[in-house]
């Protein structure tokens, strides 16, 4: 019996192995490499090979470094508005399509879709949609209500007032359809027989939504409400795609990018050489994604708790 407890290990570990190298290089390796450069200073010449040990100075310049902490409250209002809304709208999609809809299964397919696309691409077919002048909605826009608007002169990405939320509204649209998928399991495990027990109480349908379907619903919304936190904490691809950052917005006589969020700002300390920096970048935004992880479980924990 041993014998065989032993071969079959050995038997498991050898169709593993493709999987933990590949694990170990492309994962493993570069988490504890990062933490390493993060120790280490900027080189002059672009190259790996010419960087010296710093210490904590990257932490430290962290600390005072103005940019960083702005693009985090850029990041924070990107997160406070894109995660309810993708939440909602997920929702709703799966309510409407948990019906006897005529044709449910075309509409869940055509919502699902935009999820499986590479960001990039969105990030471009949106740009060209928002497009002044000879985008799609500057089309429409001067059709009815002519030439000069704001949709055809400007923009939405073109105003530092509605950039980040012409992004977020691309991206709700792209993620919806995952999140509904989600939700359509969580409604379909329901049990018939509490909303039945409902009807007989004399329930109201808000009141079967409120009391019953949200509440059964919630490991799904904690879930989306995680996974949006690390989206928004890494967004990057649509902001570059679509924004660059910019446009550019006065805030106390500094001049900051209205959708710069942390992930982007990440990415232009990394392209100007400053690898050390990003590297520490990356781990401080790994401890907020961690800390904020942390206290959002305790809530549910205790949300729990307490209808028990």
């Amino acid at each position: 019996m041993a014998i065989r407890t032993t071969k079959d290990t050995v038997v498991s570990w050898g169709f593993l192995s493709p999987f933990m190298i590949l694990f170990s290089v492309f994962l493993v390796f570069p988490i504890f490499y990062s933490f390493y450069l993060s120790f280490l200073g900027a080189p002059t010449d672009f190259s790996l090979a010419n960087m010296k040990f710093v210490g904590l100075k990257n932490y430290v310049r962290i600390i005072q470094d103005w940019q960083f902490w702005s693009s985090l409250v850029v990041t924070a209002f990107y997160a406070l508005i894109s995660i309810p809304s993708g939440i909602i709208v997920s929702l709703a999609l799966a309510l409407l399509l948990d019906n006897k809809l005529f044709g449910k299964s075309f509409f869940r397919s055509a919502f699902f879709l935009p999820n499986i696309l590479d960001m990039l691409v969105v990030g471009v077919i949106w740009a060209l949609i928002y497009a002044p002048k000879f985008g799609v909605l500057a089309q429409i826009s001067t059709a009815l209500l002519g030439e000069n608007n704001f949709f055809n002169t400007t923009g939405l990405l073109g105003s530092p007032y509605t950039a980040l939320l012409a992004v977020i509204f691309a991206m709700t649209l792209k993620g919806a359809g995952f999140g509904m998928v989600l939700f359509l399991a969580a409604l379909q495990n329901i049990p018939n027989d509490v909303y039945e027990a409902a009807d007989i109480d004399g329930a109201s349908e808000w009141e079967k939504f409120y009391l019953i379907t949200v509440p059964l619903l919630r490991p799904i919304i904690f879930f989306m409400v995680i996974t949006g936190i690390i989206g928004s904490l890494n967004a990057f691809t649509e902001i570059y795609a679509m924004t660059a950052g910019g446009p550019q917005v006065v805030v106390g006589g500094e001049a900051i990018g209205s959708t710069s969020v942390a992930g982007y700002y990440l990415y232009k300390q990394f392209d100007a050489g400053n690898y050390g920096y990003a590297a520490a970048i990356s781990y401080i935004m790994l401890i907020i994604t961690l800390g904020i992880t942390y206290i959002q479980q305790k809530l549910s924990a205790k949300k729990a708790g307490d209808k028990k």
